[in-house]
């Protein structure tokens, strides 16, 4: 009895790379929109916080908490006012108040190290259609021109 060679023919591993092939290109968009999908969780994350840091920064201020002159709208000055922090003007040891640890980068828009180009500025006295900064920063939003999976810009989220 001759024994028959064992192995897998040149046709049989042919149809095989075709399969898998054809089971990686369907893979493909899945795997991008899930990147997709985890850099827009993180673009509301950041919104969130920065404007969360922002509205607290205004109640200290309202509260008198923050020194300000009386012509300003109590809104902080910058970006960088929230991580640094201010002096407690109503604490007799001047303890400072902190409203952000780290400025959160916007996912969406630049890669760079330095986070505060990367946000669009609009200040207290901008009209909401068209964001523009000023002497304070009222909100913040995305300079990606990019639209999201919601059909929303991301500059407007």
């Amino acid at each position: 009895m001759a024994s028959r060679p064992t192995g897998f023919s040149l046709v049989e591993l042919l149809v095989t790379v075709a399969i898998l092939s054809v089971l990686a290109l369907g893979a493909l968009p899945l795997a991008e929109l899930t990147v997709q999908r985890t850099k827009e969780s993180e673009l509301r994350a950041a919104l969130r916080d920065i404007r969360s840091a922002i509205d607290a920064y205004k109640r200290a201020a309202d509260a008198g908490r923050v020194a300000r002159p009386a012509d300003t709208s109590g809104y902080p000055p910058s970006l960088d006012v929230l991580v640094q922090g201010v002096t407690d003007a109503k604490d007799p040891g001047k303890k400072r108040l902190y409203f952000l640890r780290r400025l959160p980068r916007d996912p969406m828009h630049g890669q760079g190290g330095d986070s505060v180009p990367d946000w669009g500025l609009r200040s207290y006295a901008s009209p909401p259609d068209e964001p523009q900064a000023g002497r304070d920063v009222f909100d913040v939003y995305s300079r990606s021109a990019a639209v999201g999976l919601n059909g929303v810009p991301y500059r407007n989220w």
